[in-house]
């Protein structure tokens, strides 16, 4: 009986752990900590399994945008200032197609704002967050693995690899595409296959970028130059190339010269003459969305509630918008002292989230399909459509709220 007590005693009782440490899950712990720090009642535990650095698959060498509409949410929950001087503006995005005449402009000063968007390298961001989160109310666990998951009538008991347990309320999963959490509840998962693979890598150009982004659609499938700070006083734009399996590999490890060449061929001069290329890496592309992204006093966000094909660049934004809904449900249900945890108060989430969710993935799922094939009938409305936006720029408006992250 005894030794029963202590192993109870050794479990650390929490209001909320997020499991998964990567930009949506360590956002959401800054937002929650905030949260509390309102004077909320709220205890809160963020597992991770490593600390950010190269190794890192959430903060790697990559480079994302962060949309309009996303940086108003951050700077609302005070994280913007701690990431604004990592940031690289997008002013413009130059949009085309291949081989075909359709091509438009999406300008900032059209929608009098100073930027569409910021680009960031998600390596720096990492030190950056974990940094403000070793300074806040936030019980960090890291490095920690998950190894169990056992629900419980009012929460979840989860177990560390380090033999530390803990029992939550509320457990948020953000940890990603193939979510421990979600895979140890045996919750369903959709997945659809592109047959594609995106090849990721920083360009060097021999002229500047100022601060335009470009999205070339090919018979492949789209390819995405975003601009990056200047390194050493060279242009730097951050490309992500969606290709068949075949291809990617085969210029993943092809010669710089051959694979530079291959670069400058399908997307032309616009950007300038592409003269360096750092290291390659590539991964498969996918569609793949929870039905129903919540369980019993769990809920699932960003990669692991949905992993999008990075045509739009819409994969973090989308995230970041399932975490604020979630800190407003949040904040509402401890305002009124409800249970943090119910099922009504997942299900309020749950009605928040529906329509951007479906609207984005069916959106993305259109874009993808619509502009990887050369079917003459999809070529010649797509050039239609990119050609009106260009002849009248009031369509454009649409367009814009949905690249920039209006909700």
């Amino acid at each position: 009986m005894s030794a029963s007590i202590q192993t109870e005693t050794q479990v650390a009782e929490v209001d909320i752990a997020i499991v998964g440490g990567a930009m949506t899950g360590a956002t959401l712990a800054l937002g929650l900590a905030r949260l509390a720090a309102k004077g909320r009642p709220l205890s809160i535990a963020l597992i991770e399994a490593q600390a950010p650095g190269e190794a890192h698959p959430g903060f790697d060498a990559r480079s994302i945008a962060i949309a309009q509409g996303s940086i108003f949410e951050l700077r609302r929950l005070g994280l913007w200032p701690l990431l604004a001087e990592l940031g690289t503006k997008i002013s413009n995005i130059h949009i085309s197609d291949r081989g075909h005449l359709g091509m438009t402009e999406l300008n900032a000063s059209q929608f009098h704002l100073d930027a569409l968007g910021q680009v960031v390298e998600l390596e720096r961001v990492g030190r950056v967050l974990f940094d403000a989160l070793r300074h806040s109310r936030v019980q960090l666990h890291c490095p920690a693995k998950l190894t169990g998951v056992a629900p419980e009538a009012d929460g979840h008991l989860l177990t560390l690899d380090n033999q530390q347990r803990l029992r939550a309320r509320l457990v948020v999963a953000a940890d990603g595409i193939h979510s421990p959490v979600r895979q140890s509840l045996g919750q369903p998962l959709t997945q659809i296959d592109f047959g594609q693979t995106a090849l990721v890598a920083n360009i060097i150009t021999d002229k500047p970028h100022e601060s335009w982004a470009f999205e070339r659609f090919t018979a492949t499938g789209p390819l995405a130059l975003l601009p990056m700070g200047d390194s050493q006083g060279q242009a730097r734009l951050s490309l992500v190339w969606a290709l068949e399996a075949g291809q990617a590999a085969m210029l993943k490890s092809a010669p710089k010269a051959e694979f530079l060449q291959a670069l400058q061929q399908a997307f032309g001069y616009r950007a300038g003459r592409f003269v360096d290329v750092g290291s390659r890496h590539s991964y498969p592309l996918c569609l793949s969305y929870m039905p129903r992204p919540i369980f019993h006093r769990c809920v699932f966000i960003g990669n692991a509630a949905q992993t999008l094909h990075p045509i739009a660049g819409q994969g973090f934004n989308l995230g970041l918008r399932d975490l604020v809904c979630l800190l407003e449900v949040l904040e509402e249900a401890l305002a009124r002292g409800q249970d943090i945890g119910a099922a009504a108060t997942l299900h309020s989430y749950l009605a928040l989230r529906e329509t951007d969710r479906r609207e984005t993935i069916t959106n993305i799922e259109f874009l993808v399909r619509g502009f990887s094939n050369q079917h003459w009938p999809l070529v010649a409305g797509r050039s239609l459509g990119l050609r009106l936006l260009s002849w009248f720029p009031p369509l454009k408006l649409p367009v814009a709220r949905k690249a920039m992250g209006w909700r």
